[in-house]
């Protein structure tokens, strides 16, 4: 791995592990409004934006598909399962108390909206580890366009060359690849395709393994 001045991490999937928790309650709408959720779609729809989600579900089911109404029953149901606890991704804690003990700032990047991203990161105890925290909310283009990326870097001063980037989906891989980062893939729901190993300097099991490379000589649990 190449020397970096600050890390920016992607949030759901890579941060905090509620994508497993989300595709449920993905299915379980989409079944309640009378709609059939696959997991091609479901796929499609992880790291998106709610204008792409909401582009792909009219493009799969028609004009009839209800999006506002599935996008506030999703928030609804997702905000009842993870308002007292939000699951966090393996070596999570020890590659953000690492960087933080090094002075290496750090920065969220996500396409989930402010509200959302806010609540989630105190409920897991881990909003106070990042310097910033780019939300859908800052960005006029959001993922895959580089934005978000390139506002995080800009708000820790940090060239986006010296960064580095941390994502779980296609579309994040693509939007820091483009900031022209230093881009490392953990996969959680979706994985890498020739396109995506391309972009990213290498692809790595948890951030455990991350915490691994840029640190060699620290103990890391497996």
């Amino acid at each position: 791995m190449k020397p970096f001045k600050a890390a920016i991490f992607d949030m759901d999937g890579t941060i905090l592990d509620t994508e497993l928790v989300f595709r449920s309650i993905v299915f379980e709408v989409a079944g309640e409004l009378g709609f059939e959720m696959t997991d091609a779609v479901h796929k499609a729809m992880v790291g998106s934006s709610h204008e792409t989600t909401n582009r792909l579900l009219i493009d799969t089911y028609g004009v009839a598909f209800p999006y506002t109404v599935f996008d506030e029953k999703c928030r609804v149901m997702m905000r009842e399962r993870m308002h007292v606890d939000v699951p966090v991704k393996a070596g999570a804690r020890e590659i953000l108390s690492e960087l933080r003990g090094r002075g290496i700032p750090t920065a969220i990047a996500t396409s989930s909206r402010n509200a959302h991203a806010t609540a989630h990161l105190g409920a897991a105890r881990l909003i106070d580890m990042f310097d910033t925290i780019v939300t859908r909310d800052d960005v006029a283009n959001p993922k895959p366009h580089p934005e978000p990326y390139l506002m995080a870097a800009g708000r820790l001063g940090i060239e986006p060359a010296h960064c580095l980037a941390l994502e779980d989906s296609h579309t994040g891989v693509r939007a820091a690849s483009a900031a022209g980062m230093q881009t490392i893939m953990i996969p959680d729901l979706v994985g890498p395709n020739d396109e995506i190993r391309q972009l990213c300097f290498a692809v790595m099991e948890s951030l455990h393994h991350v915490r691994a490379a840029a640190f060699p000589l620290v103990e890391t649990a497996r």
